[in-house]
């Protein structure tokens, strides 16, 4: 059984970078559509913030990704919650985050739990996925962890994948264990090798070489020549997707939106 390419396109979110003229570039995207903002210990989680604002003020679904790491204490989550909220964002993901000395939030289990005493204020809240594993965290506590999350979040959202069978069997095997959040596929947008790394040059080189150690494989096909386009996964998780509760995708743009938003639509008038 598969899923509709349209059905995996019409959920997709697009992941953005908080840079100078991103936000120029951001305009591009659907009317409406849900954009993700990252979080770097380079850019500070103020940028971040800043970015899903001025989002969520043009029309967009912004969903600020919150580093648990790179926030001090329960104080400057409450700040920041209020910030958010008081911008009418009802929506934010949860990430461990790289900061190399966290406060209080050592990892994303111990924010999303502080967030719950702060009365739940995102009606979505959505945590990462692992398909193909963690350089620095085992597989068991990967899964663990998601279980743990599962009571507050609302959907999982993969790392980036190049292969349908890697995601295809990570996701049966978190539904055998009882987690039946929704997924959302983590795949590259259309991506140009050489922006890529111009792109982890600005955002800083401690951050680049942690993309760079958590993403081995994704880099190493990005990196191959000529500009990448993701038809062919699409297509292969369309085809091997069957009913296991896939919720769109989440495309990684690295800020080259414009490539990205005409394959997306492309893709989706071919599908209808």
């Amino acid at each position: 059984m598969s899923t509709p390419i349209s059905e995996l396109l019409s959920g997709a979110a697009f992941e953005v970078i908080p840079m100078k003229g991103t936000i120029e570039k951001a305009v591009l995207l659907p009317a409406g559509a849900i954009v993700s903002v990252t979080a770097s210990p380079a850019k500070g989680m103020e940028a971040t913030i800043d970015l899903a604002l001025d989002l969520s003020e043009r029309g967009y679904r912004a969903v600020p990704h919150l580093s648990a790491r790179m926030i001090k204490d329960r104080v400057e989550l409450a700040g920041i919650v209020k910030r958010l909220t008081e911008g009418g964002i009802e929506r934010a993901f949860v990430v461990g985050g790289d900061a190399q000395e966290p406060g209080d939030f050592f990892d994303a289990l111990s924010l999303i739990r502080e967030l719950t005493d702060l009365g739940h204020p995102f009606r979505e809240l959505g945590v990462t996925g692992y398909p193909e594993g963690h350089p620095t965290i085992p597989d068991d506590k990967l899964r663990t962890a998601l279980i743990d999350k599962q009571p507050f979040a609302t959907y999982v959202a993969t790392q980036m994948c190049f292969r349908a069978r890697s995601i295809v069997d990570w996701v049966r095997s978190i539904r055998a264990d009882g987690v039946e959040l929704p997924v959302r596929v983590g795949i590259p947008g259309v991506v140009d090798p050489v922006r890529l790394l111009t792109i982890a040059a600005r955002i800083g080189v401690g951050s680049s070489m942690r993309f760079l150690a958590k993403n081995r494989r994704a880099v190493f096909r990005l990196l191959r020549p000529g500009v990448y386009k993701p038809d062919k996964l699409v297509k292969s998780l369309s085809q091997q997707g069957g009913r296991l509760g896939l919720n769109g995708l989440h495309v990684f743009t690295f800020n080259q939106i414009a490539p990205t938003v005409d394959w997306y639509q492309r893709m989706l008038r071919t599908a209808r």
